[in-house]
């Protein structure tokens, strides 16, 4: 029988209530877990921290926030994204008040551990606001909810003023109070529909027998890039402007955010691609632009001297600021569009595992977050040259290519045409 109009109308307003309410927490939480990508500036003069220390401390949050991403996903397909999602909010008030206060080195590590609970509220949303809409309108609710990420540039407006006026210890009070705020506006704006749980006799290890699927391990690979790439460098670029090109934090902080606020904002839109053209090919064309984004962003700044015969000149080659910012913003919005496409991969093969599938998801894109800026470190330290973080990276994307062209593109009609592959599988046509 057909749902009333009137209360079919009620439904889709409560959605769009729990979108919102959703989307807030998750910016709120995603800026908390970046707090380290501004704040880590200061720390690392007081502290006086290599760049592989600088990368461990901004790391930390990223490596708690995937590890919990797994159970809390599992927890909300049981227990309903809203009970799940407030106590996160709730547990992470208290680590971030008490980061104002901290001294050591390990101080700071430890409470970055605890800051990364808000890194799990990712897995906990997605799940939650996929399941108030319809298969057809989950890639855009879903990429709505993702806009989240643009928390990252938030954290670049708000925290680089808060430490020039106030100092650094100012930015994690405010931040407390904000995350606190943002509890009960969210508690106000959501709700809970027992229909969208996982029965209850489910067992955790039926859940995760979706880790034996190939796929999965697939579309964690994609999102270890788009997600961790984006994480990474939303938590590396503000030191890299004040080393590379000496600019203040502020000026750092704000181009930075050109790379942070078209990754999180967009995903929107990336949902909406993917519901509309197909995870696939949206992902395929995605690697593609951050392949060659990331190809021209590898080159060092270079000096050559060369023999002419009237005598030796030195050329330079190298980004200048401007270039440099708007490659990053390219590369920006190309994540923003992966990290929706693939999880539209998730809600189209795994609709009644979703939180459990996002979750492992989350995790590896959590892990490549929580790698690349001790990776980024450890190759400043051992080569000085700041743009090797982008060769990495370069060479992450060739994996995603490689492993998509063989597993799917050569089976798949992506750019109008189907494939050599394909077509040799149907044999001839009449």
């Amino acid at each position: 029988m057909a749902m009333p109009a009137a209360s079919s109308s009620s439904q889709g307003r409560q959605a769009w209530s729990v979108l919102a309410a959703s989307t807030l927490a998750f910016t709120v939480c995603f800026m908390v877990w970046m707090m380290f990508a501004v704040v880590g500036i200061p720390l690392r003069k007081t502290l006086g921290l290599s760049a592989t220390e600088f990368g461990l401390l901004t790391a930390m949050p990223v490596l708690s926030g995937s590890l919990v991403r797994v159970p809390l996903g599992i927890w909300t397909d049981r227990y309903g994204g809203r009970i799940v999602m407030a106590l996160l909010l709730a547990a992470t008030v208290p680590a971030i008040w008490a980061m104002a206060y901290a001294t050591a080195y390990w101080q700071f590590l430890a409470i970055g551990l605890l800051l990364g609970l808000a890194g799990g509220s990712f897995s906990v949303g997605t799940p939650y606001v996929a399941r108030w809409f319809p298969k057809s309108r989950q890639g855009m609710a879903m990429g709505i909810f993702g806009a989240g990420n643009s928390g990252a540039a938030v954290n670049k407006f708000v925290a680089p003023a808060l430490v020039v006026a106030y100092g650094w210890t100012m930015v994690p009070k405010v931040y407390a109070a904000v995350m606190l705020g943002t509890l009960i506006v969210f508690w106000l704006g959501s709700a809970h529909d027992p229909r969208h749980l996982v029965a209850s006799g489910t067992r955790f290890a039926d859940q995760l027998k979706a880790l034996r699927d190939p796929k999965v391990l697939k579309y964690c690979q994609y999102y270890s890039i788009v997600f961790g790439g984006y994480v990474a460098l939303s938590l590396w670029m503000v030191q890299y402007y004040v080393g590379e090109y000496g600019l203040d934090i502020r000026v750092a902080a704000l181009l930075a955010a050109c790379f942070s606020l078209p990754g999180g904002v967009l995903r929107a839109i990336g949902g909406w691609l993917s519901d509309r053209y197909g995870a696939h090919r949206v992902t395929w064309w995605v690697m593609w632009v951050s392949w060659i984004c990331l190809f021209l962003l590898s080159y060092p700044q270079t000096d050559f001297t060369v023999a002419t015969a009237s005598g030796p000149k030195t050329f330079h080659i190298g980004l200048d600021v401007v270039t440099f910012t708007a490659l990053l913003g390219v590369l920006g919005v190309a994540f923003a569009f992966g990290k929706a496409s693939t999880f539209k991969y998730v809600s189209d093969d795994y609709p009644a595992n979703i939180g459990a599938i996002s979750g492992i998801v989350g995790l590896a894109g959590g892990l490549g977050g929580f790698v690349l800026p001790i990776l980024f470190g450890l190759l400043m330290d051992a080569t000085g040259v700041r743009s090797s973080a982008f060769m990495l990276m370069y060479g992450v994307v060739w994996v995603s290519l490689i492993w998509m062209y063989w597993t799917e593109v050569r089976d798949t009609d992506v750019i109008g045409g189907a494939s050599p592959a394909l077509l040799a599988t149907r044999g001839p046509t009449r």
